[in-house]
């Protein structure tokens, strides 16, 4: 039996363990868990001359980078191409769930394909294809890598690189429940990484961060 003891940051919780044996109290114990909780992604916009904001998406994430992985998610789905499209971002909503909610408002004026957005995205911490509806939208737009100018990178690196990536997860030490996304410079450096309890989410914030 588990009773909540205290939220130590926005991607960790402490609770207290009772553990029963025989109708007889064994022990009690400390555990950290990781923090699942919805965020709403929001896109502003300018339609007919007029500032107008659309539901984009629902992703159950671990709180934390939401900036980054609403940005990336927006990247990564095809609806932006460039950092340079945001004019801002920022949390809206009424308290308590001010921080569940994030808006992207889009420079004046940016192009977007607007029938990326008439599908209702609903993520959940499965993976990142839950709630597209048709096979015709996993079709992001993406385009070949049309570079030939490659480095090249050792076999017995790129098998070192998982290895590398546990040994910087810091929340997961503390709770055991989360995935991880990290860039890697040639030498097998961590120079970037990011956390959740959804693997598609981790792969936003990094790409947020860094697109």
């Amino acid at each position: 039996m588990a009773q909540t003891a205290s939220k130590l940051k926005n991607e960790e919780f402490e609770i207290i363990v009772y553990r029963f044996a025989a109708n007889k109290l064994v022990n009690t114990e400390t555990d950290t868990l990781a923090v699942e909780e919805p965020l709403e992604i929001r896109l502003g916009l300018m339609e007919n001359g007029k500032s107008n904001h659309k539901a984009v998406s629902i992703t159950m994430r671990t709180p934390g980078d939401d900036f980054e992985l609403a940005a990336g998610f927006l990247f990564t789905e095809g609806i932006l191409q460039s950092k340079n499209q945001i004019a801002d971002i920022k949390y809206c909503g009424k308290f308590p769930a001010q921080h569940n909610t994030v808006r992207i408002d889009l420079q004046e004026n940016t192009e977007i394909n607007l029938k990326k957005l008439e599908r209702n995205f609903y993520t959940t911490s499965s993976c990142g294809v839950c709630g597209i509806t048709s096979l015709e939208a996993l079709t992001t737009g993406a385009k070949a890598i049309g570079r030939k100018d490659f480095p090249r990178v050792a076999a017995e690196l790129i098998h070192e690189l998982p290895e590398k990536l546990r040994q910087a997860q810091t929340v997961f030490d503390k709770t055991g429940g989360l995935h991880a996304a990290a860039l890697f410079e040639l030498d097998g450096c961590v120079t970037g990484l990011r956390e959740d309890v959804g693997r598609h989410n981790a792969v936003d914030k990094l790409v947020g961060g860094n697109f």
